[in-house]
């Protein structure tokens, strides 16, 4: 693991708190959940070869073959989608802990300031006591009883003795104001440094969720390869062709299957009029996208060798200069309809956005993916654990009915 691959997979948490040291102690000693599936009954490289012998043997052999590819494309597409849920519930959860790290940082300077206010007021109150102790401004009546041929002077010196003690008093209530005033803010801060901590926990615990979802998913795909490739190797004998061939047909029989589990709404009505895509920033947003083409999904990643699903469209766009949200599929969708920038899928536009969710209906649902519209039926993505980032056909299933457009107008 490269140093920038190491930092990428720290979490975003950036706290005062214990909970930054802890969340990074889990990475870096999250343990591989063991797979738990069952077993098939596997054909042999002599069943293989007895099957040849027949027609109808080696069609019966060819189709559970085909069968077996299928069950365990079917079963490590279900883990990942589970690993992308849990992901983007990190990325939401790290997300509240940002929000509320900003908060206290705000109360702590205003605490600062209210401590010095009050600090300020309290010195001085007691340098004007210590004044009129020296100046023996309490004694001004009875001088006058004394002196009452200095009646004039003195009368003065009352009446400036009773607006100082006005103004002593004034200022002796602001000193008491700006105390209450500072202890206030001082128990709204403790109040949301308890509700930092908690949210931190929370945070913590979803990342351990995620990341588990994301080892068991590895451990599936790498199962998948050894068994994959016996199986290449005995549908190519079977067929006289190339395990490589075999390899492409299975795969695209898998992206056939994707896009066809489940159709988008791609006539959704109208919500506004959007303008059309800036494409000149497009071009820049997907000359940063696809130069990272090829580097690895990592939980959490946003650059600058690895990234997540919502990392490489946050980071793609912030090359344009467009923010189209925080580090969530989610909240990015959410941006996007805050800005009123949402399109049907069937006006999508190069550099459009579009996501994933298992709430269709549900408008205002969490989206736990995210992809990047690049023409022609294609989208370019950083799909999930153990993949790169890459370019593929899209995958109708489980598509939101409305995509976005971050550089509208």
């Amino acid at each position: 693991m490269t140093a920038s691959t190491r930092r990428a997979r720290m979490p975003r948490i950036r706290l005062f708190l214990t909970a930054t040291a802890a969340i990074a102690a889990m990475m870096f000693t999250a343990t591989v959940v063991g797979p738990a599936w069952a077993v098939p009954d596997y054909p042999s490289a002599e069943e293989v070869a007895a099957a040849k012998k027949k027609v109808s043997e080696k069609r019966a052999m060819i189709a559970r073959l085909e069968k077996y590819l299928a069950d365990l494309s079917v079963e490590s597409d279900a883990l990942a989608t589970t690993a992308l849920i849990k992901a983007e519930a990190y990325n939401q959860a790290q997300d509240s802990v940002d929000l509320m790290n900003t908060r206290v940082n705000s109360l702590q300077t205003q605490v600062d300031a209210a401590n010095a206010q009050a600090d300020q007021a309290l010195e001085q109150l007691g340098q004007l006591a210590a004044q009129m102790y020296r100046n023996g401004s309490a004694g001004s009546s009875l001088n006058l009883f004394l002196n009452a041929d200095k009646a004039d002077d003195l009368l003065y010196q009352l009446g400036a003795s009773e607006k100082i003690a006005q103004q002593s008093d004034q200022l002796y209530q602001r000193s008491i104001e700006k105390q209450r005033y500072a202890q206030a803010l001082a128990d709204e801060l403790s109040a949301a440094k308890e509700e930092l901590a908690a949210k931190a926990k929370i945070a913590q615990d979803a990342y351990a969720e995620a990341q588990a979802a994301a080892n068991t998913l590895q451990a599936k795909v790498d199962e998948n390869k050894a068994l994959n490739r016996t199986f290449y190797a005995q549908l190519a004998s079977l067929r006289n062709t190339s395990a490589d061939l075999e390899r492409r047909r299975a795969q695209g029989l898998a992206d056939e299957r994707a896009q066809a589990n489940g159709t988008a709404d791609t006539t959704a009505p109208e919500l506004y009029d959007v303008g059309d895509a800036n494409t000149d920033k497009v071009e820049v947003m997907f000359n940063f996208a696809k130069a990272q083409l090829g580097e690895p999904y990592v939980l959490g990643g946003i650059g600058p060798n690895v990234w997540d699903c919502s990392g490489i469209t946050k980071a793609s766009y912030a090359a344009a200069g467009i923010y189209i949200g925080t580090h969530s599929a989610t909240n990015q969708f959410r941006t996007m309809a805050a800005a009123k920038k949402l399109i049907p899928l069937n006006q999508l536009q190069p550099g459009d956005l579009m996501w994933y969710t298992k709430e269709p209906g549900n408008f205002d649902g969490d989206k736990y993916h995210i992809v990047i519209f690049a023409g022609n039926g294609m989208m370019l993505e950083a799909p999930r654990p153990g993949r790169e980032v890459r370019i593929v056909p899209i995958r109708w299933g489980e598509m939101f009915k409305y995509g976005g457009r971050p550089s509208a107008p």
